[in-house]
């Protein structure tokens, strides 16, 4: 870059600024018009023309009033309008350009990562100086896919680091990244945009931080996305329908403030492992195209999620489960016995909901069951197989002779109120149990 009218000779990367000792990368998002943004809370820059989404190539603009020119192209070299000062070394120059341009690239980015950063008190990027960004802690290289002769960026651990900070635009450099952890953090603000520049980004876990506003809709600009985590944030408003199209193998989006109601498209999704606790579903019921996850789906946990209505039979088509959890809602109507086909089922618990009538026999005899918390409804008869588990828990239902039970008012008064499963919209009525030859089908 320079301040003259004229291109330089190569294509270049400023890092430094014409007033300040800061990073300033011009990453920006496409755009027909004249682009005005603060970066950093220091730079203010305008651009114009088409831009790519990564690296600006670009034509004219303006920089703190100076003309600047840069051409197309990757990213290769340093230039600098005043000598900038080293951000890890008071008053030490700049280290010399990197050959490997991604690796330069990637310093670039996680210079400008670390300018963000305004806390770390553990020292997790204490070493995030100098060009050998191999050798930063929480970064770790990899031969690139297209050239095993060349190094590359390809993965970001900084789990548990307690960092507090920023998520900047410049993390769009690290094209070659295919692991992007930082759970158990304090970043704040939104996932930038120019993440759909990390085409290879096979994992991303951003659980457990501060960040907000709406759902992140650059997650659906990933082509090689599998393990999406954004749990434990502070994201809301509606979730796109979209989200569950999406060729990915586990999907945790619990622990935020996310409105929305179960899309019927749900059963397309392809995941292993899906959590969407602790939300607000907004009185969903399961929508019938969710059996559909049957091949596939082993974890489901929908715990305190506002959903309602019954579980008709087809329940029992999800048999590849080991964890099924959907306590602490307004489930209601019987426990369909198909979920006695659940034959790899570890871990059920469907405590807290409105659930009334008779436990089924199959159930509480499935080989690989462990745990079955089934306290907080209004089950009115269990089998002696419940009584035998590993782990269960029967408080507070309407079961004769079992000790901390509801009052006969109290269930008196719920039985007084017929339920009827084909109100709530989702499914055909289930069937009335019927007890034959001493099994209820």
């Amino acid at each position: 870059m320079t301040s003259s009218d004229q291109s330089p000779s190569h294509n270049v990367f400023v890092y430094g600024s014409f007033k300040e000792p800061a990073v300033v990368s011009l990453i920006l998002e496409c755009s027909p018009v004249i682009v005005s943004a603060q970066l950093h809370g220091y730079h203010l820059y305008r651009l114009k023309g088409r831009l790519h989404p990564c690296i600006s190539p670009s034509e004219n603009g303006v920089i703190n009033g100076k003309k600047l020119k840069v051409n197309r192209g990757v990213v290769a070299a340093f230039t600098y309008d005043t000598p900038p000062i080293n951000p890890c070394y008071a008053h030490a120059p700049f280290l010399p350009p990197i050959a490997n341009p991604r690796l330069l690239k990637a310093y670039a980015a996680l210079q400008a990562w670390k300018f963000t950063i305004t806390s770390d008190p553990n020292g997790f990027t204490s070493n995030w100086c100098g060009p050998h960004v191999c050798n930063y802690t929480g970064v770790y290289c990899a031969p690139a896919l297209d050239n095993p002769y060349v190094l590359t960026v390809a993965g970001i651990d900084l789990n548990h680091a307690n960092i507090a900070g920023y998520l900047p635009i410049e993390l769009g450099l690290l094209t070659d990244l295919a692991l992007f952890h930082i759970n158990s953090n304090r970043f704040q603000g939104q996932l930038p945009k120019t993440l759909k520049c990390l085409e290879l980004l096979h994992e991303l876990d951003v659980s457990n931080n501060k960040l907000s506003g709406e759902f992140p809709s650059v997650i659906f600009s990933l082509p090689s996305l599998k393990f999406l985590d954004i749990r434990f944030n502070e994201f809301q408003g509606d979730v796109p329908d979209q989200l569950f199209d999406l060729n990915l193998d586990a999907l945790f989006i619990n622990d935020n403030k996310f409105q929305f109601r179960l899309p019927k498209n749900i059963g397309n999704s392809p995941v292993s492992v899906l959590v969407l606790a602790n939300i607000d579903l907004q009185g969903s019921c399961v929508p019938p195209s969710f059996y559909k996850m049957g091949k596939t789906l082993h974890e489901l946990i929908i715990s305190n999620s506002q959903i309602t209505g019954c579980l008709n039979r087809e329940i029992g088509m999800l048999n590849q489960l080991t964890v099924f959890d959907v306590s602490y809602n307004n489930l209601v109507g019987s426990l369909p016995e198909t979920i006695g086909d659940m034959k790899s089922l570890e871990q059920l618990n469907i405590a807290h909901n409105k659930f009334s009538g008779y436990i089924p026999e199959s159930i509480c005899r499935l080989p690989s069951l462990e745990n079955f918390t089934y306290s907080y409804n209004f089950f009115s008869g269990e089998p002696p197989a419940c009584l035998r588990l590993q782990e269960f828990d029967d408080r507070r239902n309407c079961l004769p002779s079992r000790p901390m039970q509801r009052s006969l008012a109290e269930c008196k008064s719920f039985s007084s109120y017929p339920i009827d499963c084909a109100s709530f919209g989702c499914s055909p009525p289930s069937p009335p149990q019927m007890k034959i030859e001493g099994r209820y089908v």
